[in-house]
């Protein structure tokens, strides 16, 4: 600091010591409690606030840092840093693998303004003069279009999913001439996909008439055009969900992989990034471009996806999206949930839409106000379902048997819809929102309890009254409340001091509850088939159910050995118990389970655990290790006897395995004066651990 005349360049500071001053003050806060005052700088603004000059805070700090200004298109193209014409294999490799790593930089969460339109080529496409490129950079403005149109349509993503603002880039201009949008200059989907063709044959050409190294060259850039348009094509077909076209989707998508076997292998042939660059590419590419685009907020970190781990998630995309047309195939509605269950622990935002298009398009959640179409024809697959469930009368009798059922069960189906709808669309969201999401449907479900009884009522059977459509609600209700459960242990939400409860609620009564539904629907739909027996018509017996009533009873077991266990860990001070001034117990057991409160079977509350595992907490630890290992034994045999084994029974199965061995070392005194915590490993199985002794 300097010294103007005779003040001094000394800074004095007068510090004041408030510590003992605070603690005095505390002590009328209760625990949780916070001071604030409202003329002072809160929380709010505190995480609100943007640190000016900060570049990790003010997105504007970026452009201003010593690095040089970002050059635009034409700037580029001025100074000869951008080439546009007699442009070499490697440089259009390097450019379209870059441009495929921006893209699932995208569809993993970042902005299109951080991502791919840091490609400069595709800021005006209609100036550069490499046909091969233009034709490539106008085929991405319309494959953005439609993996946008795609998403947007299935209404699956949230904000850490998928980003759809495109920042003032237009996807719907030409991007043939940079004009406003007009129908009449647009470049249609067959123009485009006409344009691609036309170069992947001028490459192919170009790949006969070399030698060497250039062959391959050649060849991997044909390879390249012919990824995007086989891609573009499927994904067209995807969004129009024609069913009439399923051979051909399946077909362009198995191209694709052919493809991609050819694009992975050659990743090496384009030009590479720099080391230590934020460029994905050494030419067309410039991070910086756009960085005044975005909005005055924290800006995301975008760290463009590596293009060996790119090209990868390319080649499981096509699988994924392959593997999503065959809900095309899928007529029963428990089929398809169970399909669509499946398909989304593993699935991306793109192909999670996908899949929602296939088979809800348009979504009959938003047509459900309005009758038309989609919604009759939902309808239909739940009328369809109940009857291959439990087989009421009411929809087992001729058409027009009894008027008065057929319009009551028409109106509860109808008020059906919504709710199966939005399930199956809850599906497609990621698994942290799935589980948000199931609570608040649960709401919806219990209302559909309660017509489901009244319903039962009012239905006419000489035999008296059968709870048919009670059962089936009862059943979807049951797997809602179990996925719901179980996704606290994939999300890690749960403390291990809390599995005991969580497996106890699962052991005791809902996988018990679940078998009794599905063996209470197979005795109902026996009873609709017997009576039809009686009237001679022939009937086959069936128990389409009994593999899904095996795995309830494994599931069950392999929760009872959990509990078990967990009980005997806690007994000998194996499991990290809260500190006793932050311990409450029946708070976190009302907080697990509190949106089961509203449905039927009735919420088991806190005062019920506890009087009914009061008589377990004294129990010898070894018999509760060998029960627990009786469990897992029955679960093991089990297993053993399913005739077709898929992947989720081969990991039950190990865990079944591994965790009898563990419980049964345990009982027989292994690491019996041993205090360290087991440990709980879910790389197996995302629900059901392996037990492991440290």
């Amino acid at each position: 600091m300097e010294s103007y005349g005779n003040m001094s360049s000394e800074v004095t500071y007068n510090w004041v010591d408030i510590t003992a001053d605070f603690f005095k003050n505390i002590k009328d806060l209760q625990l949780g409690e916070l001071l604030h005052d409202g003329h002072l700088f809160g929380l709010f603004e505190a995480m609100s606030a943007i640190e000016m000059m900060d570049p990790k805070m003010d997105a504007g700090m970026m452009c201003n840092r010593g690095s040089p200004k970002p050059l635009n298109f034409q700037q580029a193209v001025a100074c000869g840093k951008l080439k546009i014409d007699s442009l070499e294999p490697s440089e259009l490799i390097g450019i379209i693998d870059a441009t495929m790593a921006c893209i699932v930089s995208w569809l993993e969460g970042h902005s299109l303004a951080q991502t791919v339109f840091t490609n400069l080529y595709l800021h005006q496409p209609h100036s550069i003069l490499n046909k091969t490129l233009k034709a490539y950079c106008i085929a991405i403005y319309k494959l953005l279009d439609c993996i946008r149109d795609c998403i947007n349509k299935a209404q699956v993503f949230e904000e850490e999913d998928f980003l759809p603002m495109s920042y003032g880039y237009r996807l719907g201009l030409n991007p043939l001439t940079g004009d406003s949008y007009n129908p009449n200059l647009e470049v249609t989907e067959q123009k485009c996909i006409a344009m691609l063709r036309e170069q992947e044959e001028e490459l192919n050409k170009k790949a006969k008439s070399v030698e060497g190294e250039d062959v391959v060259s050649w060849s991997a850039l044909a390879a390249r055009i012919r990824f995007t348009r086989m891609f573009y094509q499927a994904l067209l077909l995807i969004t129009k969900r024609d069913s009439q076209s399923g051979a051909d989707c399946v077909a362009l998508l198995n191209g694709c992989t052919e493809m991609m076997k050819v694009i992975i292998k050659t990743a090496g042939k384009g030009t590479q990034p720099i080391e230590n660059s934020d460029k994905p590419n050494p030419m067309g590419f410039e991070p910086m471009i756009n960085q005044r685009l975005l909005p005055p907020t924290f800006p995301r970190y975008t760290r463009i996806k590596p293009r060996g781990e790119a090209l990868q998630y390319f080649d499981e995309l096509v699988g994924r999206l392959r593997h999503a047309w065959k809900i095309t195939s899928c007529t029963n509605f428990h089929t398809a949930l169970d399909f669509f269950m499946e398909f989304s622990r593993r699935a991306c935002i793109l192909s999670r839409s996908a899949l929602q298009l296939l088979y809800l398009s348009p979504s009959p959640a938003s047509a459900a106000a309005q009758p038309d179409a989609a919604h009759h024809a939902f309808l239909d697959t739940l009328r369809d379902s109940v009857k291959s469930f439990v087989a009421p009368p009411a929809l087992t009798r001729a058409p027009n048997a009894v008027f008065f059922e057929r319009e009551i069960v028409d109106t509860f189906l109808g008020h059906c819809v919504r709710p199966f709808a939005v399930l199956l669309q809850v599906c497609g969201h990621n698994r942290a929102r799935q589980r948000d999401k199931l609570a608040l449907l649960l709401d919806e479900f219990a209302a559909l309890q309660e017509e489901a009884e009244s319903l039962d009522a009012l239905v006419i059977d000489p035999a008296g009254p059968r709870p048919c459509f009670g059962t089936w609600i009862l059943y979807h209700v049951l797997r809602v409340i179990i996925a719901y459960l179980l996704s606290g242990l994939e999300l890690e939400l749960y403390s291990v001091h809390e599995y005991h409860y969580i497996f106890w609620y699962l052991y005791e009564f809902l996988y018990g509850w679940l078998v009794s539904a599905l063996g209470r629907a197979e005795g109902l739909a026996g009873e609709t088939k017997k009576a039809d027996a009686r009237k001679g018509r022939k009937m086959k017996r069936r128990r389409p159910y009994a593999r899904e009533a095996l795995m309830c009873q494994v599931l069950q077991n392999m929760c009872g050995g959990y509990y078990k266990a967990l009980v005997a860990f806690k007994l000998q001070g194996k499991i990290r118990q809260p500190q006793s001034p932050f311990d409450n117990e029946g708070v976190r057991y009302k907080h697990r389970f509190a949106p089961l409160a509203v449905l039927t079977p009735p919420q088991v509350h806190y005062n019920e655990f506890c009087e009914l595992t009061q008589t377990i907490q004294y129990e010898n630890p070894v018999l509760l290790y060998l029960g627990g290992c009786k469990h897992f034994q029955q679960a093991r045999s089990l297993l053993e006897t399913v005739t077709t084994p898929d992947q989720e029974v081969s990991d039950l199965l190990k865990v079944a395995k591994t965790n009898f061995v563990v419980l049964k070392l345990l009982a027989g005194g292994h690491k019996k004066d041993s205090t360290a915590p087991p440990e709980f490993d879910f790389t197996a199985h995302r629900h059901f651990p392996i037990i492991k002794l440290v």
